[in-house]
């Protein structure tokens, strides 16, 4: 009877199996939504991709090349940034370093290696700063989509940069309209004149944007990524890097970003995509999901 105790009392004291959640919680305690994807037909994944999306876009933006990766027996995981999508807003850390700090959680929480990291316009801010800060760990390869690097604000020594008072004046018809002005961006943003895009695709991003990532965070995220400077950050990236971008871009001009990127990246590869805007995701689909599938092999 003893010995029957005894199991009883082991039994009780096993830690009972994690429930799966698709929170990670950061240093300071927000919660950031994760998808992780696998195909279900194979048993381990044949590499690791993780995306991050565009200013005021969170994972969603990416679930044409998940499920295209995932499908093609790759693991694909993206997030939503923090105050974006389902991620908590905690009112701070909308900066670079505190981005860069929320990237190394989630690649260290899910234990991923071999890693290519894939950052669409300002997401492509937060991998440059992720690499140059912590030496490229655990990554292998880097794809770059419409960079806002190097650097957008106009200085002394960035003499072809934005002006400061435009990218002002441009906050602030953001304050006063902001559906109003996302919806009139919308089609430079897809690129319409050239690329056929169903006016569901065009309504679904601006109310993305709208419902799911506040004017404050807007606010204070295009401040950060308008104001920082990348020049640094690429000249320290030494993994094999892709950068693609379309040459009828005009939310990050491919002379004042990707051409520049490239040459600060020793190495790198440029891929223009003829025709297209900074909606590549989108308007671009099947080219980008093969050019991600060749690149990583």
């Amino acid at each position: 009877m003893a010995g029957a105790g005894l199991i009883t009392r082991q039994r009780e004291a096993a830690p009972k199996p994690r429930k799966a959640t698709p929170f990670i919680e950061a240093a300071d305690g927000t919660r950031l939504f994760c998808r992780d994807w696998t195909s279900a037909t194979r048993a381990a994944p044949a590499g690791q991709v993780l995306f991050l999306a565009p200013w005021a876009l969170h994972s969603d933006w990416f679930e044409y090349q998940m499920t295209a990766l995932a499908e093609a027996g790759l693991r694909a995981v993206a997030y939503d940034r923090r105050g974006h999508g389902r991620s908590d807003e905690p009112g701070r850390g909308y900066d670079f370093e505190t981005l860069s700090d929320d990237l190394r959680t989630v690649i260290d929480r899910l234990e991923l290696r071999d890693l290519t990291l894939v950052g669409h316009s300002m997401g492509a801010g937060e991998v440059v700063r992720y690499l140059s800060r912590f030496r490229e760990r655990h990554v292998s390869r880097v794809v770059l989509i419409a960079p806002i690097s190097p650097f957008v604000l106009k200085t002394a020594d960035n003499p072809d940069g934005a002006e400061p008072s435009a990218l002002e004046q441009g906050r602030r018809a953001l304050a006063k309209d902001r559906p109003g002005q996302l919806a009139a961006a919308a089609p430079a943003f897809f690129g319409t004149d050239r690329n056929t895009v169903s006016a569901a695709t065009l309504d679904w991003w601006v109310t993305m944007m709208v419902q799911q990532c506040s004017l404050k965070v807007m606010l204070d995220l295009h401040r950060a990524f308008t104001e920082t400077d990348f020049r640094r950050d690429l000249r320290a990236i030494t993994r094999p890097t892709l950068i693609i971008q379309g040459d009828h871009d005009t939310s990050t001009p491919l002379d004042k970003t990707g051409r520049p990127a490239a040459a600060l990246i020793h190495g790198s590869t440029l891929k223009v995509y003829p025709g297209a805007a900074h909606a590549l995701p989108i308007t671009h689909q099947d080219q980008l999901n093969a050019d991600l599938l060749a690149f990583i092999g």
